[in-house]
């Protein structure tokens, strides 16, 4: 752990205003996962929304990036990178101002499309941005990321609190701002791109080519299967809870602070100890306890459970964002590309969480509301499956490289 802390230190210190721009700029992205989770039931009474319109908001956004997924690469190809990534801030700049004036749930399902759209873009060349800038080693330009990411998955929900208990429109208000203030950082202080011959190219079918590889597309569906176990807990359980904005928040902040903590700090311990695949099976086994228990609370009226359940659900995330891609990236052959298999990779891992988030209101209605987390508990024993299942991951145990890390971070 001393050493772990110690890389993290290193990886903030002396680090030029490009990189700390960059990483601003993504914390403020990431914000925009878990910011709408504390305001649901508030919009919700405000816009007279069902419950199946209401985790819309998830769905249209991560189904939105699974198709970006394929573009991304290509976007950068032929436009820079730094256009790129401009062009995903001002999308979400404008989708997250102009979701504070919506009258309607419609409205604000159809903007969350370009919020997603422009997510898809900027995180995609994030990371490429800090890995290429930063001083010292490329771990701990990872690390750097990755306290960013975490930083935003917690910051999210408890901005949506805050500002949400004033009014369900203020937290989409604050994020434009804040989003616009990192928006213009990156257009004043990111380098000019370089010439379009400069550049790698890369076909829009590459991705789904990577795909015909037998080992990584059933490790691509385990990861769907557990991320959509995932959002049901981000789409489905403040909709259980039904708690004023502040609670929820606090709830998903400390889901948040978890995530960020366990996938910077556990992961990498693990992967030593037992190796990625044993990591992974046992990381998903206890995500599936969590979603029982979820589950048993809806059943037995226990609010408190349910928000335990989701706060301690983190730490098996955390782990499971960090080493399942390091499991998935094991399956890749020399004739594949690292950064072409994980785009194929995330293209299915995303679609599982855009299927999740539109399916467990269906779920709730025909079933009950303990259902979506009762399935959830099946998707895991799903993913547990593949990755047994998988013959490329039966290897010896190894450490999380820094290729891996890198890939796992660029999913998110």
């Amino acid at each position: 752990m001393a050493d772990e802390n110690h890389s993290l230190t290193e990886a903030f210190k002396g680090q030029p205003r490009t990189v700390w721009v960059t990483a601003f700029a993504a914390v403020i992205a990431f914000m925009g996962i878990g910011l709408v989770d504390p305001i649901l039931n508030s919009i919700a009474e405000a816009l007279n929304a069902p419950h199946e319109k209401l985790t819309l908001l998830f769905g249209v956004y991560m189904g939105v990036q699974v198709v970006a997924m394929l573009l991304t690469g290509w976007a950068a190809y032929r436009f820079g990178p730094k256009k790129t990534l401009s062009t995903g801030l001002l999308c979400i700049v404008i989708a997250a101002g102009v979701s504070s004036f919506a009258s309607n749930i419609d409205q604000l399902i159809a903007l969350r499309v370009i919020w997603g759209l422009g997510n898809a873009l900027f995180i995609a060349t994030a990371l490429a941005f800090i890995v290429g800038q930063a001083r010292g080693s490329q771990h701990g330009a990872i690390l750097l990321y990755e306290a960013a990411l975490g930083a935003g998955l917690a910051v999210g929900p408890l901005l949506g609190a805050v500002l949400g208990e004033w009014s369900w429109r203020a937290p989409f208000a604050g994020t434009a701002i804040l989003m616009l203030i990192g928006a213009i950082g990156c257009a004043i202080m990111l380098p000019a791109d370089a010439p379009a011959s400069e550049r790698q190219p890369v076909s829009l079918l590459d991705p789904i080519k990577a795909l015909k590889n037998k080992t990584l597309l059933v490790n691509s569906i385990g990861a769907a299967f557990y991320t959509g176990a995932l959002f049901t807990v981000i789409a489905w359980a403040p909709l259980a809870m039904g708690l004023r904005p502040i609670y929820a928040g606090m709830i998903f902040f400390g889901w948040g602070l978890l995530t960020a903590l366990a996938g910077v700090f556990l992961a990498p311990g693990i992967a030593r100890a037992v190796g990625d695949r044993v990591g992974v099976v046992g990381a998903i086994s206890g995500y599936a306890v969590v979603m029982a228990l979820a589950a048993i609370g809806v059943l037995t009226d226990q609010v408190w459970l349910i928000g335990a359940a989701v706060v301690v659900s983190g730490i098996p995330s955390g782990i499971l964002n960090t080493l399942f891609t390091g499991v998935a990236m094991s399956a890749t052959d020399a004739s594949t590309p690292r950064s072409v298999a994980s785009a194929g990779y995330s293209f299915l891992r995303w679609m599982g969480a855009a299927v999740s988030a539109i399916l467990v209101a269906y779920l709730a209605e025909w079933f009950g509301g303990a259902a979506p987390f009762w399935f959830a508990a099946g998707y895991c024993g799903v993913a547990v499956v593949a990755i047994v299942a998988s013959n490329a991951v039966g290897r010896n145990k190894h450490t999380v490289d820094d290729d891996a890390v890198l890939i796992g971070a660029e999913e998110f």
